[in-house]
């Protein structure tokens, strides 16, 4: 027996270092476990960035007739943001481009804002809009002036 072992037998430490073997041991297996996560966890944490620097753009349209109509809603349906400035319409073909986007934003679960007399911002789902641009003054007050 020899100067340790007599140490510990003397003070009473070998349950100690039973104890302690114990704790490394359950250390080095949660350990091995922590550095070997299974594929199922590996796949969960994968996102690919181009869909998401491709889901940043933002289209501007002017349309000048109705028939532009269906290729605006096109960026819709690729997840693209788009401001609508209608100014170069007629009010009735406006208000039907209106409608149509309307139409084209509610079946995509998107949003549709009016920013000004005659702009209006259309989003998909993914995109949120936070605020809003009252209008100071009425189209028919503005013209009196």
């Amino acid at each position: 027996m020899g100067f340790k072992d007599k140490f510990k037998a003397f003070f009473d430490f070998e349950e100690y270092d039973e104890v302690e073997e114990t704790v490394q041991h359950n250390e080095r297996t949660h350990q091995h476990y922590r550095e070997q996560p299974s594929n199922q966890d590996q796949k969960d944490n994968i996102v690919s960035l181009t869909s998401v620097q491709n889901d940043a753009k933002m289209v501007l349209c002017e349309p000048t007739s109705y028939d532009e109509t269906q290729s605006i809603a096109d960026h819709l349906k690729k997840r693209q943001s788009i401001v609508v400035n209608l100014q170069r319409l007629d009010h009735q073909t406006g208000r039907r481009i209106v409608d149509f986007l309307s139409g084209t934003v509610y079946a995509l679960n998107g949003n549709i804002q009016k920013l000004g007399q005659q702009t209006f911002l259309c989003t998909p789902e993914h995109v949120n809009i936070s605020g809003n641009i009252t209008e100071l003054f009425d189209e028919e007050q503005f013209n009196r002036k």
